[in-house]
């Protein structure tokens, strides 16, 4: 009888444990867009980035730790389903980049773009309010060049605002976080 009550105590313990790693795992799926889209205003990517938009940030470490801060400087221009940003970052820590999106959309409501820095292309949905941007990248960190995956959440507040929030993964945990407050605004001469 005690054997039988063992064997049962070890079943149970196995079905609570594969049921705790199922649960964990399907938290580890994302966030859809539509979980996280509110109707007004509705995001056009194009009419909002078209001509030159402003955009501050900063990234923190997987700690929480502000890391680097920046500004960047967008020009977006529109040529019927193409969007093209070019895009020039000025780091505090006086370092200068820059990229080039190319960016379409799709008859679905689909993006998709590539830049001079990312690895294949980015995709995204818009929904709402709302797009969700990924894509893959190497980043330099202390000599080291690592592969991640870029995770963007994009918010449009109101005609001129947009908010954008960065998870950067490896492995599919996160290493860092950007939080970027974008304006539009008139024109920019480098």
């Amino acid at each position: 009888m005690n054997r039988k009550k063992k064997r049962s105590t070890a079943s149970i313990s196995q079905r609570l444990l594969c049921a705790l790693i199922l649960l964990l795992l399907g938290a580890c799926g994302g966030v859809r867009t539509v979980d996280q889209t509110i109707a007004i205003p509705t995001l056009d990517l194009f009419a909002f980035f078209e001509g030159h938009t402003q955009a501050w940030g900063v990234v923190q470490d997987w700690r929480g730790r502000v890391v680097r801060q920046f500004v960047v400087h967008i020009e977006g221009i529109v040529d019927h389903d193409k969007l093209t940003l070019e895009e020039v970052f000025d780091y505090a820590d006086g370092e200068r980049d820059f990229r080039r999106w190319k960016i379409r959309r799709d008859s679905s409501g689909g993006i998709s773009g590539t830049a001079n820095d990312i690895i294949g292309a980015a995709v995204g949905e818009i929904n709402g309010n709302s797009l969700i941007w990924r894509y893959e990248m190497e980043l330099e960190s202390e000599g080291r060049r690592y592969l991640v995956t870029f995770d963007d959440r994009l918010w449009q507040v109101d005609d001129d605002t947009l908010i954008n929030r960065t998870y950067i993964k490896k492995f599919g945990l996160t290493v860092a976080e950007v939080s970027l407050f974008m304006r539009r605004s008139g024109d920019y001469q480098p």
